[in-house]
């Protein structure tokens, strides 16, 4: 039974929780990032680069003909499929951009926050009892 309550303390603490949503968030990001790869940036550099699909480039190392698709010339032996690759390295190459300029926006904020708490001023600190017992010394004293 104790291992059951560790566990449950584990995944409701805010770290885990924040965890599983930023993970469950990023990849249906990540598949919104590879529709746009595939389906719009990937279209413009194939009509490029002779109206074919980017993805489908490849160079057989089977001796099979280039004029197969991809899938039938990965069925007829091994190929360098570098449109593929390519095609992936943009997704991760928009996907880290995009990261990079929501963490730049974060820390901006985190920075903007800091330094509205510092211009704030502080309430000086209350005094001391001995401070208080002098001021009244000298008060009376003044009397």
């Amino acid at each position: 039974m104790s291992m059951f309550k560790d566990f449950r303390a584990f995944a409701t603490k805010g770290n885990v929780v924040d965890l599983a949503v930023g993970v469950i968030i990023g990849g249906a990001f990540g598949k919104i990032v590879e529709s746009m790869v595939q389906d719009i940036i990937m279209p413009i550099v194939g009509k490029i680069f002779g109206g074919l699909d980017f993805a489908s480039y490849y160079i057989p190392l089977n001796g099979q003909p280039y004029g197969l698709s991809l899938a039938e010339a990965k069925k007829a032996g091994a190929v360098f499929a570098y449109g593929n690759f390519v095609t992936i390295l943009i997704n991760f190459i928009i996907l880290a951009f995009i990261i990079f300029q929501m963490i730049r926006l974060i820390n901006k904020a985190r920075d903007l926050t800091s330094k509205q708490e510092e211009a704030a001023p502080a309430a000086p600190p209350a005094p001391t009892e001995d401070v208080l017992l002098l001021r009244e010394i000298r008060d009376a004293l003044k009397k």
